[in-house]
């Protein structure tokens, strides 16, 4: 259960990072950063998501 728990905060600190890079992104004046930005927390929400995933038990890694 303490796996899960760690696995579960792991989640929800990638998640806000994404969202707080995805802000960013909003205010960045230079497209370039602005489109870095918004690929890295694409990047990271889809991490947080397979983490999620594999952690419930739904997929498993590719060996």
């Amino acid at each position: 259960m303490i796996m899960a728990d760690e696995i579960g905060n792991k989640v929800h600190q990638m998640r806000e990072k994404a969202d707080q890079l995805s802000e960013a992104a909003k205010q960045a004046s230079d497209d370039k950063e602005s489109r870095r930005l918004k690929e890295k927390a694409a990047r990271l929400r889809s991490q947080s998501e397979q983490l999620s995933s594999m952690a419930a038990g739904d997929i498993y890694p590719s060996e």
